[in-house]
């Protein structure tokens, strides 16, 4: 019996390594949300650089949109940036969402690397955020002509992204 007492740690270190190993092979990406097949919640907010509200959830209905939210504080828009830019050309829409930042800040910084977006909602106290799940920046929704919630990416949309994850999902009927 005392020996047996002495796998005790070793058994335990054997499940939580376990555990361990099944969360690392995770894809970190892929945070799930619980607004897949939900309607994008209600808002009603100003665009970038006004400050009376001027857009919201049923204004955008119509056709299929990605949500991006991105700030200028976020070292990973900067590097998604010159990708949305060329989706914008190529047709796709796609709405910003400027989360927790300064108006200013981002009218330059549209200014300086291009807008993609069709038009840019200033959520300056991150209420929207919130009530999307966000995490932080970036995370992009795809968002469908109905205004439902589609899918959730969190991090960077690129080229891989786009064909692997997104395009599928937007291009569908």
């Amino acid at each position: 019996m005392k020996r047996l007492k002495l796998f005790i740690p070793l058994v335990i270190f054997a499940v939580l390594a376990l555990f361990l190993l099944r969360g690392l092979s995770l894809d970190p990406s892929h945070l799930p949300s619980a607004l897949v097949g939900k309607p994008v919640p209600e808002f009603s907010l100003p665009v970038v650089g006004e400050q009376e509200p001027s857009v919201s959830n049923a204004s955008l209905q119509g056709e299929p949109y990605l949500l991006n939210v991105w700030a200028t504080w976020c070292p990973s828009c900067r590097v998604e940036h010159p990708y949305l830019n060329k989706l914008a050309e190529q047709g796709v829409r796609i709405v910003g969402l400027d989360y927790k930042d300064e108006d200013d800040a981002a009218l330059e910084w549209l200014s300086h690397f291009g807008n993609p977006y069709e038009s840019v909602i200033a959520d300056r106290d991150g209420s929207l955020g919130l009530d999307l799940g966000v995490y932080g920046a970036p995370e992009t929704f795809l968002v469908d002509k109905n205004g439902i919630i589609q899918y959730r990416h969190v991090g960077v949309v690129d080229e891989r992204v786009w064909r692997s994850k997104l395009a599928p999902i937007f291009n569908q009927p």
